[in-house]
C-alpha cells in the first residue's frame, strides 16, 4: 500500500468502483456480507473498512489493494462486454431522474384531491408532499416515482419546472389558482378541477404518497419546512443546486423510511 487514504477517499475510491461495476449499495453489501446502512457510511466517509471487509469488496470490485491505495489510483475503462454495458445504462436509468410530465401531474392532482380541502396546504406544503413522495419512493425501491429534479432553495426542496407544469396545468383548466389568507398571512393555493389518472400509479408508489399525506399533510408551513430542512438530501447538498436522489442512502431516524433490519438480519 503506496499511501494513506483517509476515511473520506476510501469512500469516493469505493463508491466509483461500485457504479463502474453497476452494482447499488444493497448489491454489493450483500455480496461483501455488510450491511446497508454499513455500506452508506463507508461510502459517505464516516466509518472505516477493516482488512477482511477491504479483501472481500477487492474480490467483488475486482481491484489489487496496492492500486487502490496509490496515490494515482484510476478506474480503469478498458474493453467492456455487453453485460458491463447494460449494466452501466440499467444503473444511469436509475440515477438520472427523467420528468415525466403526466405522472408528475396526476400525482400532483391525487395529493391536492386528498388535501386542498385542508387550510394549511398550501404552495409550501405542496412541495415538500412532493418532494417526500418522490424521495421516499425511490429509498423503498430505487426507482423514480415522477422523475422531478429538486433544487435546494432556502424555504427547503423546490420542484424544478413545476410553475410551467401548472401553468399548463391551469390553462388545461386542471387547476384552479386562489390566493386565501392564512394565519393572517396571503397564501397560494391550488385546486383540483379534474380526478388523477389512478392508472398512472402502480400500487407501491399510491401505496408511498398515501403514506407521506397521513404523517405531513396536517403540519404547517413551518414544521413541514423544518423537517424537510433536517434531511440528510437537502442537508448535503449545496444552496440553489440539484438535489441527488443518492443522498436518501445517508438518511438516519426518523428520514429513513426502508426498514434496513430486515436486511441486516438476512446477511
Amino acid at each position: 500500500m503506496n499511501t494513506k487514504l483517509s476515511q473520506k477517499q476510501v469512500g469516493q475510491r469505493i463508491t466509483l468502483l461500485r457504479k463502474a461495476k453497476g452494482l447499488s449499495q444493497e448489491e454489493l453489501a450483500k455480496n461483501v456480507s455488510i450491511s446497508r446502512p454499513s455500506l452508506a457510511q463507508i461510502e459517505l466517509g464516516n466509518r472505516g473498512v477493516d482488512i477482511l471487509e477491504m479483501q472481500n469488496l477487492s474480490l467483488v470490485l475486482g481491484f489489487s489493494l496496492d492500486e487502490f491505495m496509490s496515490e494515482d489510483f484510476t478506474i480503469q475503462r478498458g474493453v467492456e462486454t455487453k453485460e458491463e454495458k447494460k449494466s452501466k445504462k440499467k444503473e444511469e436509468r436509475i440515477s438520472v431522474p427523467t420528468l415525466q410530465v403526466y405522472k408528475f401531474k396526476n400525482v400532483l392532482l391525487y395529493i391536492l384531491e386528498r388535501c386542498a380541502g385542508k387550510p394549511n396546504v398550501g404552495e409550501t406544503v405542496l412541495y415538500k408532499l412532493l418532494y417526500f413522495s418522490d424521495f421516499n419512493y425511490y429509498e423503498l425501491y430505487e426507482e423514480h416515482l415522477t422523475g422531478a429534479q429538486y433544487r435546494r432553495l432556502p424555504y427547503g426542496p423546490v420542484p424544478q419546472k413545476l410553475d410551467d407544469i401548472i401553468g399548463q396545468m391551469i390553462e388545461k383548466h386542471q387547476l384552479q389558482k386562489v390566493k386565501t389568507t392564512y394565519h393572517g398571512l396571503t397564501q397560494t393555493r391550488y385546486l383540483p378541477l379534474e380526478k388523477a389518472d389512478l392508472t398512472q400509479f402502480k400500487a407501491s408508489e399510491k401505496e408511498v404518497i398515501d403514506r407521506v399525506i397521513e404523517q405531513m399533510s396536517d403540519w404547517s408551513a413551518a414544521a413541514i419546512s423544518n423537517y424537510s430542512h433536517k434531511d440528510m438530501p437537502w442537508l448535503a447538498s449545496k444552496e440553489g443546486e440539484a438535489i441527488n436522489y443518492e443522498l436518501v442512502f445517508y438518511r438516519e431516524a426518523p428520514f429513513s423510511v426502508r426498514n434496513y433490519g430486515e436486511e441486516m438480519d438476512a446477511l
